[in-house]
């Protein structure tokens, strides 16, 4: 029986996707559930687990941009699991290349004989005073187009000798898709950005001394992403106008607060959601911080996880900036940044101390949010963090820690 694999709905809206890796080769054998491609849809990349076990025959080329619902491979469930079929497998893999070394096909042959360049390409070159051995081609097998000759530049600086080469690669479609986001964030929006800094002394000692205790009984970390959440969510319904957006001729606002946090993932940057976050307590916050970041990491994030937040928050501190303009997250108004905590000179009561401070910056929809409410945010967060005993806890560690 020849079994029909159709590309599954990734989410809501999303209409097609891109085979960004298959996983496997054509005439494979592959088992129910085994990963066989990982593609890319405007959000995310998730993976295609096959349907049941059998032979597989591929259907589109990596790269191939395929409708929802459209046929993507065929298994064959009648045929037999092959005796040996891993050792196998992992011989060819490892013989195939010498193999191709040792005998040139046809292709390469007559690749060689013609020359590196296509004749259009080379008369291109020709005019331009360029070597065709100078010029990086993209063809197959390396082989210089005509485009490549377009875009060649002859050298106008002295010869250094050393490697002036160039690569192209197709972006994916979420990185597609965050830059069509970013450029309309920048061209819809009256973006504007304020600033403050934060001494992070209270923090770091209350991190010192309760995280060894509250990592034992919660099993993740005391970090610093709970205390800005938290103090995020106070300071949005301190300033309702930063938990808005804007419909058409109307302000959509929220008495929820969905938290969207930036993380890294392999596929580039991945904006989660951490739900009704003024639910939460910092171990609520801390687990479900560090169960997005595990899901991003391994590529398992959904595009519902990543959908619907009210305000972001993005932390290019642990990269190391010192400071930013956080571009803002569509449609919301507002995004704050974190930054590195650098040790630096303060006046504290007329005397100069060190402190960790950190740079903060808060980006914003000028056209609903005002400097008045987007100044006031951004303190009430300042406040919050510099005495987060007495504002973020009740005046009670051990009872907000859950200890």
């Amino acid at each position: 029986m020849i079994l029909e694999m159709k590309v599954p709905s990734p989410g809501e809206s999303i209409t097609e996707v891109e085979i960004a890796t298959w996983l496997v080769e054509d005439g494979d054998y592959v088992e129910k559930d085994q990963a066989i491609a990982e593609v890319d849809s405007d959000k995310a990349t998730l993976e295609l687990p096959a349907e049941a076990s059998g032979t597989i025959t591929l259907k589109a080329e990596e790269g191939d941009a395929v409708a929802v619902g459209a046929v993507v491979c065929h298994i064959d469930t009648s045929a037999a699991k092959p005796e040996g079929a891993d050792a196998s497998a992992e011989t060819q893999k490892v013989e195939a290349p010498k193999a191709e070394e040792a005998k040139p096909t046809k292709q390469d042959v007559k690749t060689y004989a013609t020359g590196s360049a296509s004749p259009a390409a080379k008369k291109i070159l020709a005019e331009k005073g360029i070597e065709a051995s100078s010029i990086s081609g993209t063809g197959k097998d390396g082989r210089v187009t005509k485009e490549d000759a377009v875009n060649a530049v002859p050298s106008m600086g002295t010869p250094t000798g050393g490697s002036r080469g160039a690569s192209r690669s197709k972006m994916s479609m979420l990185r597609r898709k965050v830059a069509e986001r970013l450029v309309e964030a920048k061209n819809t929006t009256a973006m504007l950005t304020t600033f403050n800094e934060v001494d992070m002394s209270p923090i770091f000692a209350l991190r010192s001394e309760y995280k060894e205790t509250f990592k034992a009984k919660h099993g993740v970390g005391l970090g610093f992403m709970s205390f800005f959440t938290l103090a995020v969510v106070r300071a949005l319904e301190m300033y309702p106008a930063v938990n808005s957006m804007i419909d058409g001729k109307e302000m959509l606002s929220y008495d929820f607060c969905d938290i969207s946090i930036a993380v890294s993932g392999p596929k580039g940057l991945m904006v989660p959601v951490i739900r009704n976050a003024e639910n939460l307590s910092f171990r609520g916050v801390e687990s479900e911080v560090k169960r997005l970041a595990l899901r991003a990491r391994d590529g398992q994030i959904t595009v519902d996880e990543m959908t619907g937040g009210t305000f972001t928050i993005t932390n290019g501190g642990v990269f190391g900036s010192m400071l930013s303009t956080p571009i803002i997250n569509p449609p919301q108004s507002g995004i704050l940044g974190m930054h590195n905590i650098v040790e630096r000179p303060v006046a504290i009561n007329g005397n100069v101390e060190i402190r960790p401070i950190m740079y903060v910056a808060l980006s914003y929809d000028h056209r609903i949010i005002d400097g008045k409410e987007s100044v006031g945010f951004l303190v009430a967060v300042k406040e919050a963090l510099e005495n987060p005993v007495e504002i973020l806890m009740n005046g009670d560690v051990k009872k907000a820690l859950e200890l």
